[in-house]
């Protein structure tokens, strides 16, 4: 921990001096510290493969690397210019780009207008949510011991987390903060915690100010797992979210603020996160009805004949996620177009492909797997007995 918390500030170090120089026009003496943090930070990643910032790292390393080649007149300057100090610290934008991390940075631009008729199945996740979030929203008077702000949706890969979340912030009308472990830590070296103490503080006021608020925090063991190396920074902004986490738990407030993470990987959470969210939920592989429902929706906007049997590709799926069953349909589809401008038919406009059939559905059945194996099942349903809350 010592010897990531040591590089992390010498990158910094190297790289607001490197920008003090580049400005003098002491083009030598910058060089030779861009180069420096560009060590820094790729020792770093060498010494924990594992951090889920090293994609950033390496970015920004990139970065400096290009300053270095326009300082030594090996390519032409371009947008890349110095202009402050303290963006060399900043590890996910150009150099030259002033702009600091704000907490808007962090709010879906667009609200999610997801409702629950189009989160097909997932009935039992679908109660537990709306008695967690939804029903305290609209009566908080009938919950004198409080309701949970802390639910974790786990399950395999594809099969609506995100989709359930979304339709929940709809429902309430809530304002939605999605974030990664990228968008909290990348923004400035060693000021991660407080991208979260700033997030939190958002939430809460909009709370205060009548607007329920839903963190949702995609991918929760990246920034929550259990690591054997970590860095200093990660440290920090697990320590701050626990922290604030235990904030908007207060019993005593009557804060519309709730936190809902999602993972594919619920094992490798820290217990010490596992216990604050009161509400731990599977969202599991669709059964064969809903299946049926998922591909009523996918093909009702493509042409298919009425031979088409969706009862038995309902059938066919068995163990494919929602999102498996939305690529059948879409390679289904796009192979028909395929074979349709390779007919020379498609330069005609008024021509049309013909509509999908059966064995068109068959095909890609044949060729692909579900994404989800049986021992990612048996590891899911494990976990779930042990920890579930519904």
């Amino acid at each position: 921990m010592g010897a990531s918390s040591e590089l992390e500030r010498a990158a910094t170090a190297y790289a607001l001096e490197a920008v003090k120089a580049d400005k003098k026009g002491a083009k030598g003496r910058a060089i030779t510290l861009y180069q420096k943090a560009i060590e820094s930070l790729l020792q770093l990643v060498q010494l924990y493969p594992d951090y889920g910032l090293n994609k950033v790292y390496v970015q920004r390393a990139m970065a400096y690397q290009e300053r270095i080649k326009i300082l030594q007149g090996s390519v032409a300057p371009s947008c890349i210019e110095v202009d402050s100090e303290e963006e060399a610290t900043t590890i996910d934008k150009p150099i030259g780009e002033t702009e600091s991390p704000k907490n808007g940075e962090l709010v879906v631009t667009e609200k999610p207008e997801v409702t629950w008729g189009e989160v097909v199945g997932l009935h039992t996740a679908k109660k537990a949510v709306k008695e967690a979030i939804v029903y305290p929203v609209q009566r908080p008077d009938l919950f004198p011991l409080g309701w949970p702000r802390g639910i974790l949706l786990f399950g395999p890969p594809g099969c609506g987390k995100t989709l359930l979340a979304a339709a929940v912030a709809t429902e309430i009308n809530a304002n939605f903060y999605s974030i990664d472990a990228a968008s909290v830590m990348s923004k400035w070296l060693g000021e991660a915690e407080k991208n979260v103490a700033k997030l939190f503080g958002s939430a809460r006021k909009s709370s205060q100010e009548g607007k329920p608020a839903i963190v949702f925090v995609d991918e929760l063991d990246s920034l929550m797992g259990k690591h054997s190396n970590e860095v200093g920074g990660e440290i920090r902004v697990r320590n701050q979210f626990l922290k604030e986490m235990d904030g908007i738990m207060d019993k005593g407030r009557k804060l519309h603020v709730y936190v809902i993470g999602a993972t594919n990987k619920p094992w490798d959470l820290d217990w010490a996160f596992i216990r604050r969210f009161q509400k731990r939920i599977l969202v599991p592989l669709p059964d064969h009805h809903t299946r049926l429902m998922m591909l009523k929706l996918y093909t009702g906007n493509l042409q298919v004949e009425k031979t088409v049997d969706l009862h038995e590709l309902a059938r066919l799926s068995e163990g494919f996620s929602g999102s498996d069953i939305r690529d059948v349909c879409q390679s289904a589809q796009l192979n028909l177009i395929g074979e349709f401008f390779e007919t020379g038919k498609a330069m005609d406009k008024e021509a049309n492909p013909r509509s999908l059939n059966m064995e068109d559905f068959r095909k890609i059945f044949e060729a692909r797997k579900p994404s989800v194996s049986l021992d990612m099942l048996s590891l899911y349903n494990r976990w779930f007995e042990a920890f579930k809350a519904l």
